[in-house]
């Protein structure tokens, strides 16, 4: 398979299509329904890009970007937020987290496919985590 994707993600309906989606065109996506279980899964093997919803439970997907930005095998992860409902400053305030880029649900489903290739596809972008830095 193709690249490694991590689908940060806490609806399971949700979860199960993007990574269904995935799949389909040749990515290996795996899924975690928190911004915790997300940090853990990072420490313990190495993606190529992260999709993180912003609005989780207890800790969100802004507070887990600056959390991964901080952490120097993460700074160039591409990490592209997916979240619904953003007007005016929360448009700038989930960029200002640290985000490579931002997807507005409900999800295009071609848009998503579209941003995702455009940070792992044109630089041949290889995997970012223990093996970057450790």
């Amino acid at each position: 398979m193709g690249a490694s994707i991590l689908v940060v993600e806490d609806n399971p309906d949700s979860r199960k299509l993007v990574v269904r989606l995935l799949h389909q065109e040749g990515f290996h996506g795996e899924a975690v329904e928190s911004a915790e279980e997300a940090l853990v899964r990072l420490d313990q093997r190495s993606f190529d890009l992260v999709l993180m919803d912003i609005r989780l439970p207890r800790m969100d997907g802004k507070e887990a970007t600056r959390r991964l930005r901080q952490d120097p095998r993460f700074r160039d992860l591409p990490v592209i937020a997916v979240s619904a409902h953003v007007v005016g400053k929360q448009h700038e305030e989930i960029l200002a987290s640290g985000v490579s880029a931002l997807v507005t649900k409900p999800i295009d489903m071609d848009e998503l496919l579209a941003t995702i290739r455009r940070f792992l596809e044109p630089a041949g972008k290889s995997s970012v985590g223990l093996e970057a830095g450790r």
